[in-house]
């Protein structure tokens, strides 16, 4: 496959069992267009039938891992004019890089510096581990844009952070979560100084990688079959509420205030 955005190096740390997938557009932004979403939801399939590689840690750049989702891309925006059933299914690009990741046999880390705001922050919440830098923040604004928030991230959110943080984090879409603040609600579990925390998590890595292969990929898959194991019945309708939003008055009013940089004032319509 030919990618622009995405980088994967294998064969690293202990037995050559760690790989690094490096997500960055060269902007700082890492904002996650249609193409880099592609990009990302097939990066799983190049570990399928890779018996070697026991841990996976995804980055973004030095500064940032993603701004989510890319409301300047022209493909994503296209979206908009398109007919219901079209957007439901470009809507469902989203999830389906997220439990990609989800489902990956190895153990999963995102190491995180900057900022990791929407489709980011869904992203990962998808991986096992998560690692972030002491002035990396986190912000969900989907719902101060006029819609949900989507790609099936609500029941993982909810799984690492319990019910009412999950609720402040997306409803008070404007409120920056801090590295203390995220570390304090389980939405990472460990936080470096700036700078340290790809170092960090090869070092966490590391030690995995050490364990015997397959209890490791057995361990994650029990818990995560029992974790998730409700997830369907909580985010199966995401991409349909996601484009029944896209509809209302709100939306507009959320997107237009976001490009013209001022407050929404919403009216519930």
């Amino acid at each position: 496959m030919d990618r622009q955005f995405v980088n994967i190096e294998k064969g690293l740390g202990p037995q050559g069992r760690i790989a690094v997938v490096r997500f960055d557009r060269g902007d700082n932004i890492n904002a996650l267009s249609q193409q880099a979403m592609r990009e990302l939801r097939d990066v799983p399939r190049e570990f399928e039938d890779d018996l070697e590689t026991s841990v996976v840690i995804l980055t973004g750049s030095a500064r940032a891992f993603s701004a989510g989702f890319d409301l300047k891309d022209g493909d994503g925006r296209a979206r908009d004019g398109l007919p219901i059933g079209e957007r439901i299914h470009r809507q469902r690009l989203g999830p389906k890089m997220c439990k990609a990741w989800q489902d990956m046999d190895q153990v999963t880390i995102a190491a995180i510096e900057g900022h990791c705001i929407g489709g980011g922050a869904a992203l990962v919440v998808s991986l096992d581990f998560r690692t972030c830098g002491r002035s990396a923040h986190f912000r969900i604004p989907e719902v101060e844009l006029g819609m949900n928030m989507s790609w099936g991230s609500i029941p993982r959110m909810l799984a690492l952070m319990g019910p009412a943080r999950t609720k402040q984090a997306v409803i008070l879409a404007s409120d920056r979560i801090g590295a203390a603040e995220a570390l304090d609600w389980g939405l990472v579990e460990n936080v470096v100084e700036d700078g340290q925390a790809l170092a960090a998590s090869m070092e966490f890595a590391g030690r995995i990688a050490r364990q015997p292969p397959i209890p490791v990929r057995m361990s994650k898959a029990s818990v995560n079959r029992l974790a998730h194991a409700l997830d369907d019945l909580a985010a199966h309708m995401d991409a349909d509420q996601n484009v029944l939003t896209g509809l209302t008055e709100d939306y507009k009013e959320g997107t237009s205030a976001f490009r013209e940089k001022r407050k929404p004032s919403f009216r519930g319509r």
